[in-house]
């Protein structure tokens, strides 16, 4: 997979949706590519315990950053397929932050259970389409999920299972 075909794109998108538009009124230009140190894209939520997780904290892994709810169906399936995914390349340096959209932590909980989910899971709670995170990353659809190499950049967005693994090999090489 040539990473490098989707970076433009992704940064694109991003940009068009106002990440970058401080960054070009100061003079700087967009950052070629996102990466999860920026502070306009950074993550810092609770968990299932309630201990703020910081996804910049993960840099120097490589990261599925997952957006997705428990009363979403199609994110509930990706679930499935992750379980499978994260056990065979977590042990090389791979790891998922989840992003719940759930206004309800008791949904939450219990489908972290019922999936049978080992990653890290965070939550914003409240009125999950505009929370700050969701409008950070321009989540207009779920799931969604960003793929983020070793440096923290953001590589690739909405990779399907195959895909994803291909990647996955790829970038734990690195």
């Amino acid at each position: 997979m040539k990473f490098n075909k989707l970076i433009p794109v992704i940064a694109l998108v991003l940009f068009a949706q106002g990440v970058f538009a401080q960054q070009t009124r100061s003079g700087s230009g967009p950052q070629e590519v996102p990466n999860i140190s920026d502070p306009r894209l950074q993550v810092s939520l609770p968990d299932v315990k309630g201990d703020s997780v910081l996804l910049a904290s993960f840099k120097g892994k490589v990261i599925l950053l997952d957006f997705w709810a428990s009363w979403c169906m199609p994110c509930r399936a990706a679930n499935k397929k992750l379980v499978k995914v994260y056990s065979k390349y977590k042990p090389l340096g791979f790891e998922i932050f989840g992003v719940s959209l759930d206004e309800s932590k008791k949904d939450w909980i219990k489908a972290i259970a019922k999936d049978k989910i080992s990653w890290v899971q965070v939550i914003e709670g409240g009125n999950s389409w505009e929370a700050k995170t969701v409008q950070q990353w321009a989540i207009s659809a779920i799931p969604t999920s960003f793929l983020v190499n070793k440096k923290g950049d953001i590589v690739a967005m909405n990779l399907e299972p195959d895909e994803l693994e291909k990647a996955l090999k790829e970038l734990l090489a690195e």
